[in-house]
C-alpha cells in the first residue's frame, strides 16, 4: 500500500460517487483568535472558550472506552440502494450485538491516497468487548452479506481512550451529536519518536481540540492496539458541530502550526478522512 504524502489541508476536494452535502470552505490560515462569531448549525458562540470554561477540562471524571474505526473502498458502479442497504446493516447492527455504546458511518467527502470511500466508527465499553465483536456471527454475516460484495480493502484500527463519565458523552446521545462532521485521523509515527515525541504531539492535538468546545463536540485518541491491522499505531477521532466549524478548525493557522511543528518532523505517514453525520438507520434488522 503507498505512502501518502503529507500535506496541511488535504480535505478540500470530494468524491463524485459521495451522495452528501458539500463542506464550506473557508480561506486558509485563519487563526482562530479572529473568527468572528458564526450561525452555522449548533455554532453560535464565541470561537474560544474562556478560561473558566476550558479549565472544566481538567477536573471532570473520566471513563475509559474503546474507539473502533474500519474504513473501505466501494466497487466502482455502486448504486444509492446498495450502498444504503450496506450502511444501514452495518448501523443497525449495534442492535444486535452487545457492548457497542456509539456509532457513526458514512460516505468520505475528502479524496485519499489510499482511496478509501467508506468509514465505520464504534464505541465499545471495554477491549473484550472489540474481541467478541469480531467473532460475532451476526456481525460476520453483515460482511459477507451486505459489505464485501460492495467493497473491498478493509483496514480496522482499535484503541482505548477517555471521555467524560457522563451518560450523553459516553453514549454519545443529544442534540449535539447528531448532526456534524466526523473527522478520522490515522497516524503512523516513525519508530525513533516513541515516548516523549509522540505523547507531546497527541497532548498538543488534545490540548487544541480542548480549548474549542464551540467548534469540537469530542476527541479521542489512542495506540492502535489491533494486531492484525498494524499499517497504523496511532487514531484520533474529533466531531465537529457542523461543516463550518470543521473547516475552520483545519484551515486555521494554529493547527497548521501545530502539525508542522509536532507531528510533521515525526510522522510517517497519516490518513486524515471526515464524513458528514446523518441519522442512517431506522429500523432493527
Amino acid at each position: 500500500m503507498s505512502t501518502q504524502a503529507l500535506t496541511l489541508n488535504p480535505f478540500s476536494n470530494s468524491f463524485p460517487q459521495c451522495r452528501l452535502r458539500n463542506p464550506y470552505f473557508l480561506p486558509p490560515s485563519i487563526s482562530l483568535n479572529d473568527m468572528p462569531l458564526s450561525r452555522g448549525r449548533n455554532l453560535g458562540m464565541r470561537i474560544l472558550a474562556s478560561k473558566e470554561q476550558t479549565s472544566s477540562f481538567n477536573v471532570e471524571k473520566k471513563r475509559k472506552v474503546v474507539e473502533h474505526i474500519c474504513l473501505f473502498k466501494a466497487k466502482k458502479g455502486l448504486s444509492e440502494e446498495e450502498e444504503k442497504d450496506m450502511l444501514d446493516y452495518l448501523y443497525t447492527s449495534q442492535y444486535q450485538m452487545g457492548g457497542i455504546v456509539a456509532i457513526s458511518l458514512g460516505c468520505i467527502s475528502n479524496e485519499n491516497v489510499e482511496n478509501y470511500t467508506h468509514a465505520v466508527f464504534m464505541r465499545f465499553q471495554r477491549k473484550e468487548n472489540v474481541g467478541k465483536f469480531y467473532e460475532n456471527p451476526f456481525y460476520l454475516r453483515v460482511l459477507q452479506e451486505h459489505v464485501t460484495p460492495y467493497c473491498h480493502g478493509l483496514i480496522n484500527v482499535d484503541y482505548e481512550t477517555e471521555v467524560e463519565d457522563d451518560i450523553l458523552p459516553i453514549f454519545r446521545k443529544g442534540e449535539e451529536f447528531n448532526f456534524g462532521v466526523e473527522f478520522v485521523l490515522l497516524m503512523a509515527f516513525v519508530d525513533s519518536a516513541f515516548g516523549v515525541p509522540v505523547d507531546d504531539a497527541l497532548a498538543s492535538l488534545e490540548k487544541l481540540a480542548a480549548e474549542l468546545p464551540s467548534l469540537i463536540v469530542q476527541s479521542t485518541q489512542g495506540s492502535n492496539f489491533n494486531h492484525s491491522s498494524k499499517e497504523y499505531t496511532h487514531g484520533a477521532v474529533i466531531r465537529f458541530r457542523s461543516s463550518e466549524a470543521f473547516e475552520m478548525f483545519i484551515s486555521s493557522s494554529e493547527y497548521k502550526e501545530m502539525w508542522n511543528n509536532k507531528f510533521q518532523p515525526i510522522i510517517r505517514k497519516a490518513l486524515p478522512i471526515h464524513f458528514s453525520v446523518d441519522p442512517v438507520g431506522t429500523e432493527i434488522m
